[in-house]
């Protein structure tokens, strides 16, 4: 959606100019009283109709990545995650809107409250139309950019062929709208466009919930994303009073009361339930924590984790793996990680 923020000031300018012009002339005062309700309609419209535009268009391409597999898939699975429900959300609101403003501008149409030369229509349709074809452009613009950095030919194929119907789509049912020169009680070229298009926005909407968690399963993720990163202060800590004291905790309390080592009584319990995280012993130099996990982790959901720990777990009761970061040679020293250097890289 940043790329729609470099659409605000030329917006701002094409709109007062084209109140301007509008409205200058015009010495009826209930004249300019209509002329500013439908240039609301038309402005909020155009609004709803990017949100819902780029809401179909975050939808169909979240759909092709989930479907489409890329080894060198430039976003990851929680991101796909993301945008698919800030689509949803987008498009559960925006969709309405749009639909429903424009059949008042249509109703406004036939009653002859707005004329279909007027001034107003005619510069907020093509500012309208501007719009769209710059935000078409952006996304046709990126999808191209991914292709030649080495996105599947698949992929590209499928996203640039659903842009090329979405612009289709506004294109065609604006530019008719223009040239038309009367206003039928039911136009049928404007109604097969209103149901068809209604249908397929509904379909997209519909079809984003096969693809995108719910609710109450992001939750638990979320709270389990909170757990583990408890565990990683835990861990950070453990390996501190190593440091300072050349050898393993044999519980948590034990670094609580430790004056050398920093240790926040918060991390230690599940972020919902309270529960205690279990800190375990397994051996010399070998340690391990145990808690109750909402959901399994999942591979290709995980974030990178430092020095390639990834603590993967299993639903339910479970225990990680910690990190030991001394050195059995340094008792007592400072903890030194072990970064792995790439093999391709020259270390000087």
């Amino acid at each position: 959606m940043t790329f729609i923020g470099f659409l605000i000031i030329p917006f701002l300018v094409l709109l007062a100019a084209a109140l301007i012009v509008s409205i200058r002339g015009e010495k009826n005062n209930m004249q300019n009283n209509i002329n500013a309700k439908y240039a609301f309609y038309y402005l909020l419209s155009l609004a709803a109709l990017i949100f819902t535009a780029v809401s179909v268009q975050m939808i169909v391409f979240g759909i092709i990545d989930r479907t489409v597999a890329d080894a060198i898939a430039f976003n990851s699975y929680d991101g796909v995650d993301s945008r698919l429900r800030f689509a949803i959300s987008a498009l559960f609101i925006a969709g309405p809107i749009y639909y429903f403003l424009s059949r008042l501008i249509i109703k406004g149409l036939r009653k002859k409250e707005l004329e279909i030369e007027s001034p107003l229509r005619r510069w907020l349709t093509y500012l309208i139309i501007l719009v769209a074809a710059v935000i078409i452009l952006g996304v046709l613009v990126s999808v191209i950019n991914n292709f030649l950095s080495g996105e599947m030919t698949s992929r590209f194929i499928l996203k640039a062929a659903s842009m090329l119907v979405m612009a289709a789509a506004v294109f065609s049912y604006y530019f008719y709208d223009m040239k038309r020169q009367t206003v039928e009680k039911k136009d049928r070229v404007i109604t097969l466009f209103g149901w068809i298009s209604a249908a397929l926005v509904l379909a997209v909407f519909v079809s984003a919930w096969f693809f995108v968690e719910s609710p109450a399963t992001a939750r638990a993720k979320r709270l389990d994303s909170i757990l583990m990163n408890n565990i990683f202060q835990l861990e950070n800590s453990v390996n501190t009073y190593y440091s300072q004291y050349g050898r393993l905790p044999a519980s948590l309390d034990e670094i609580k009361n430790s004056d050398d080592v920093y240790y926040d009584s918060r991390v230690e319990t599940d972020p919902e339930t309270g529960e205690r995280i279990v800190y375990r012993v397994d051996g010399d130099n070998k340690f391990s924590f145990c808690a109750t996990f909402r959901t399994a982790s999942e591979s290709q959901a995980m974030e990178r984790r430092p020095y390639g720990d990834n603590k993967d777990h299993d639903a339910g009761y479970d225990c990680v793996q910690g990190a030991f970061w001394g050195r059995d040679d340094i008792k007592g020293g400072p903890a030194t990680p072990a970064v792995p250097v790439s093999t391709s890289e020259t270390v000087e």
